[in-house]
């Protein structure tokens, strides 16, 4: 008994030495910022409301560094985006400010469906926009080595703007990585593309639906939003069809498309236009296919996600009540990524190129799976189906 209280006693110490370590080093952090700021031309007054009183943040260290243990379906993340609630209060918003959202379009180009859809997804239309205080959010992630550089540069940009906005601090909360307001904005997006929308003379994305709605559209409008272009649209490719063209960084007119037997979902022909589109297949020769449009490159500025992307071009659609998906989406499970791990090795072992055995189904393991689907009489479309895992774990084992 002797012994486990000692070794319950020196448990405790190391876990208060190493708390009160982080302490030290977050203080550490927070004085040099502080000098930073100051530098950059932050007064003391903004730093007593900021820095002073900002407090390292265990949850979002591990927010940062966590690694799902799934790799979701593009189905689920779909389903879970694009339901009957965001359509029902997308058409509700979009009648609650139809004629501002027309001033909108007129003046930016972005059809008023979009900045819902928008909306809708990044904070159930202002309904949740995060509970983490911005500043303690930016300032651990800008003591972190992972990202530091990056963080810092949103760290300052957040304390200018509150200099500048007198923004109330205590009501700033949002996201983990410190993404704020109706539109989640991150520091820099909001400096550089936040408008006052509502004309009161100041700018508040957390508070302001105006203000929140038509920095988004100045923002696409910046990013170079097509005025009177869709984002894309869902089609049906022919039985023959290559897929390493499916790949959105391979860039056809659609008579291009239209001569590879590419039609509309419902089997009209494509228009014989010289119009740029790539083929995007987030789940699959036997899920739904898309044609992207320059609108969606648009998006994906945004959010950096192919399923993103679709899930704004048509929740935009249905808040505008035109249909939803066709194709049903395929039976499929979530990818444990120690099954992705053991496919990449699997491949590799046959002699296949994978760059790195990380779990991460990307575009280079893409590329190994279809060459493999090639050499073994299967749909080459990329994708890690149960017949891919099954043949690869066999032709290893032999």
């Amino acid at each position: 008994m002797k012994f486990s209280h000692s070794v319950l006693a020196l448990v405790t110490t190391l876990s208060m030495s190493f708390v009160s370590h982080a302490q030290t080093d977050f203080s550490q952090c927070i004085a040099s910022l502080s000098q930073q700021a100051l530098n950059q031309g932050i007064t003391q007054n903004t730093l007593d409301i900021t820095l002073k009183t900002a407090q390292q943040r265990a949850q979002v260290v591990k927010l940062d560094r966590n690694q799902p243990e799934f790799l979701a379906t593009f189905a689920d993340y779909y389903s879970k985006r694009v339901n009957d609630w965001r359509i029902d209060t997308g058409q509700k918003k979009f009648a609650e400010h139809k004629a501002f959202l027309r001033t909108l379009t007129d003046k930016y180009g972005v059809p008023g469906q979009y900045l819902m859809s928008f909306w809708g997804l990044e904070t159930n239309f202002g309904n949740y926009k995060g509970k983490i205080p911005t500043i303690d959010a930016l300032a651990t992630l800008a003591c972190e080595p992972r990202r530091k550089t990056f963080f810092t540069k949103e760290l300052l940009t957040v304390l200018d703007i509150i200099q500048t906005q007198s923004l109330d601090v205590a009501t700033m909360k949002g996201s983990w990585a410190g993404a704020m307001g109706h539109t989640q904005f991150m520091p820099t997006t909001y400096a550089q593309y936040a408008i006052d929308g509502d004309g009161n003379g100041s700018i508040d994305l957390f508070n302001s639906e105006q203000d929140a709605l038509a920095s988004a559209a100045n923002f696409l409008h910046q990013l170079g939003w097509e005025p009177g272009f869709r984002w894309g649209r869902e089609i049906t490719l022919p039985a023959n069809f290559d897929y390493a063209l499916a790949d959105r960084k391979i860039k056809k007119p659609l008579s291009f498309w239209r001569t590879q037997g590419v039609t509309t979902i419902y089997g009209h022909a494509l228009p014989d236009i010289d119009y740029l589109a790539s083929v995007v297949v987030p789940s699959g020769y036997n899920g739904p296919v898309f044609l992207a449009y320059q609108n969606f490159n648009i998006i994906m500025r945004w959010n950096n996600s192919q399923s993103y992307a679709i899930a704004v071009g048509k929740l935009a659609e249905q808040i505008n009540d035109a249909p939803g998906l066709v194709t049903p989406f395929p039976e499929s499970q979530p990818i444990l990524r120690e099954q992705a791990k053991t496919l990449q090795q699997h491949l590799q072992q046959l002699g296949y190129s994978i760059s790195g055995i990380d779990g991460i189904i990307g575009s280079g393991t893409r590329a190994a799976i279809r060459a493999f689907q090639l050499d073994n009489d299967m749909i080459a479309d990329g994708f890690a189906h149960p017949e891919v895992f099954k043949k690869a774990a066999k032709l290893a084992a032999s």
